[in-house]
Order: structure tokens, then C-alpha cells, then sequence
């Protein structure tokens, strides 16, 4: 096996190395899962793992061990985890897949928190609140004293931003000869909206992706140009199961083997969703223009 660590340069001539791979794991089965009666006597962020939560955390961690160690001898993880229970203990079981030798170090990051769904939970009043927000729509609803999927997404934005400088300032504390993976163990929304941000994906497309199973993740891995694509790792049944469309599936691909920075001028949701007409002509006056919008 080869060392695959890229190297980039940024506008001030600083050199950094990218992680080869970003996954995005979601805790496993918790009390609430399969009992939701449970968070009306116990703080969400208590909400224990069930023992098949356990079995589940620990298979994990050997199936992402193995999708780790496959590209390079040299390779190590780093860990951000959400402060909740079911997502610390998540970690925990997944760590007994790996030496200490190629463990980084972990953080524990608030802003990967689940969504506040607003302190105890009565079932009955949540019932009656998520079928309200089926009506009104799921990334902007904002639950009763807590928060919409776009609060969610907010933080995980501002995650976003200290995790680029983390890189750039390595405050992983790796040799630039090891092959970084970053393992982010969080929450089924906060994932979903992780994903959202980096890849530039609208509200409406948000609507139709599902929620990651228990245990179950993502692995966005460094394409050959330099950009991080869902489809170097996954197949396309498995993208479209989780509700990403064929232009999604298309533009991973495309992530596959772009140059870093580059722009995919066939993506519409980066341009063409937004109008009805652009013309084609660069040449077009301004009372053409005038024009076409009194005949609007």
C-alpha cells in the first residue's frame, strides 16, 4: 500500500494536508429509539444505548476500521463527538477497534449535539407536533422551546469553520505522512446537515433525504483532483436509498475526479434552478433586456 496524503497550497503559500477521508457516523440504537416514552422522564442527552446500540457501536467500529486501513500503512484516525450519552458511549465501542498508536486524539464538540426538540417530551404532544411538522415542512420547523433544522444547521456551519482550521493549523498533531481520517460521531439531523453545507444542497433537497440508520455512516473521501465525493466509497443504489437524486448522484461523481475548487457547470442547483431564462449571449443590450421583462 501507498501513502495517498494530498498536499494543497492555499493563497498565502501555507502547505497543508488533507484528510483523506470525512465520516460521518450516527450513534446506535438508544432507549429513545426504541422506547420514546423514555424522554419524557429522561433528559435527551442522557438517553442511554440499548445493549443492541452496543453490538451495534462495536461492529461499526471494525467495519470503519476496515474501510480505513485499506489505502495506506500509515493511516490514522481522529474522533469529534457529539457530548450526549448514547453518542459518547457510540465512541466508545467503536474505539475498541483501534490501537492506541493510530488513534489522534478526539474532541468532544458541542455544535454536534442533537436538534433540541425542546427539554422532556411528552408522546402524545410530540405525536401530535411531528405531524405538524410534516405539514409545515422539516428543515424550517422549529420545535417548542427548541430548535428547526435550520438552527442545526447553523451550528454545524460554525463546526465547519473550526474544522477547516484545524486542518489548516494541524491541530490533529499529525506527521504529514500519515493518512488522516476524521470520524465525526453525531446524530442522524446533524449529519444530514453536515452534508447539506458541504455539498451545497438546497432546502428542497434536504426535504427528501432520509435519516442514517443506527450505526450507519457516510464516508466522504479525497477524490483524486482534491475534492471530497460520497461516491468514491458508495454506490449509487446506496445514494439513491438515502434520497439523494440522480443530479445529486451525478455531481458526486463528478466531485470524484474534479480539480479542488473547480465548479460543475452542469450541477443546476448552482445556477440554473434559480431562473427560468438566462440568456446565452454575452452580447445582449440593455433593451432587449427590457424587453423580455415587459413581456413577463
Amino acid at each position: 500500500m501507498t501513502n495517498s496524503t494530498t498536499e494543497f497550497t492555499d493563497v498565502h503559500s501555507h502547505k497543508y494536508h488533507l484528510p483523506k477521508r470525512i465520516i460521518l457516523v450516527r450513534h446506535g440504537e438508544s432507549q429513545g429509539n426504541k422506547d420514546e416514552a423514555s424522554y419524557s422522564v429522561t433528559p435527551d442527552y442522557k438517553i442511554p444505548l440499548t445493549t443492541r446500540g452496543i453490538q451495534q457501536a462495536n461492529q461499526a467500529g471494525s467495519r470503519i476500521r476496515h474501510v480505513v486501513s485499506q489505502s495506506s500503512e500509515n493511516w490514522k484516525v481522529y474522533f469529534y463527538v457529539s457530548p450526549y450519552v448514547r453518542t459518547r458511549s457510540t465512541l466508545r465501542e467503536i474505539g475498541r477497534a483501534f490501537p492506541r498508536n493510530r488513534v489522534l486524539g478526539v474532541r468532544e464538540e458541542c455544535r454536534l449535539r442533537e436538534q433540541d426538540f425542546g427539554n422532556f417530551q411528552v408522546a402524545e404532544r410530540m405525536k401530535v407536533i411531528k405531524e405538524t411538522r410534516e405539514r409545515f415542512g422539516r428543515f424550517f420547523y422549529r420545535f417548542p422551546e427548541g430548535e428547526s433544522a435550520a438552527d442545526v444547521y447553523d451550528r454545524v456551519s460554525h463546526f465547519l469553520e473550526t474544522l477547516w482550521r484545524d486542518v489548516d493549523m494541524n491541530r490533529h498533531h499529525h506527521n504529514p505522512n500519515d493518512e488522516v481520517n476524521l470520524i465525526i460521531v453525531s446524530h442522524g439531523l446533524a449529519s444530514r446537515v453536515f452534508l447539506m453545507k458541504w455539498f451545497k444542497w438546497t432546502v428542497e433537497q434536504f426535504e427528501y433525504l432520509n435519516n442514517l440508520g443506527n450505526c450507519e455512516f457516510r464516508v466522504m473521501e479525497l477524490g483524486a483532483g482534491g475534492e471530497y465525493s460520497l461516491a468514491v466509497h458508495h454506490t449509487d443504489e446506496e445514494m439513491l436509498e438515502w434520497g439523494m437524486s440522480p443530479d445529486m448522484i451525478a455531481d458526486q461523481k463528478w466531485r470524484a475526479n474534479a480539480h479542488r475548487g473547480a465548479l460543475n457547470d452542469h450541477c443546476p442547483w448552482y445556477l440554473d434552478a434559480f431562473f427560468d431564462h438566462l440568456a446565452e449571449s454575452n452580447d445582449i443590450d440593455d433593451e432587449d433586456v427590457k424587453s423580455n421583462n415587459s413581456l413577463a
